[in-house]
């Protein structure tokens, strides 16, 4: 009996420890911020998309297949819905070489591309989100109509999880005019850098095949 009694013991202790290491890797997952390029102070050159002049420009960089950048969606919309008419916004996705515009015109793009005053683009090979320091999807860029650089980052609190949070409330106080210490917050999704993004239930991995 003693010695069943202590093998229970054991193997509780041990699935109570794999749990444990499970949760702790889920929370490092969701927290493990992505990698942010070189961003200008100052609207760059790009010959596809023109700066407003009369309200707030904001542009969002998007891997069509990424699952975290849901979220971020999500909370475009409850920005847009805040900032109607003050804001105009621009999202563009990940068009890696020798994929087609079926792979880009993904679920997400469907989504962003409903939302009223935001026009959705492809950015083949990333070229537009390198001008913009874009590294990792979910990348926002807030510019004023004077094209100076507002705000950059990401519009969600970790990966995949809308809901309040810095980026997207300081956003809106900038759209309205209020003053904010706040110009740079976190952004969590896939990397735009690597090979295209391919998603089932269970895990995303990067393929070189369309």
């Amino acid at each position: 009996m003693a010695n069943s009694s202590i093998r229970l013991v054991l193997l509780c202790a041990i699935w109570l420890l794999t749990i444990s290491a499970g949760i702790a890797a889920i929370l490092k997952y969701e927290n493990a911020s992505g990698a942010v390029g070189t961003t200008l102070g100052h609207w760059p050159s790009v010959a596809q998309i023109s700066l407003d002049t009369q309200h707030d420009t904001l542009v969002l960089f998007a891997h069509p297949k990424c699952p975290c950048t849901r979220a971020t969606v999500d909370e475009l919309n409850r920005i847009m819905a805040q900032c109607h008419g003050q804001l105009v916004a621009h999202v563009f996705f990940l068009q890696p070489a020798g994929f087609s515009d079926d792979w880009v015109r993904s679920g997400l793009w469907g989504t962003a591309a409903a939302i009223p005053g935001v026009t959705v683009q492809a950015d083949p090979r990333g070229l537009i989100g390198q001008k913009f320091g874009a590294q990792t999807s979910g990348y926002v860029l807030l510019y004023n109509p004077a094209g100076q650089l507002l705000f950059s980052g990401g519009i969600t609190g970790s990966r995949g999880h809308a809901g309040d949070n810095a980026g997207e409330d300081t956003v809106i106080a900038l759209v309205s005019g209020r003053s904010t210490g706040l110009t740079h917050t976190s952004v969590f999704g896939c990397s735009l850098l690597n090979e295209p993004l391919v998603c089932t239930s269970n895990e995303c991995t990067y393929s070189t095949q369309p």
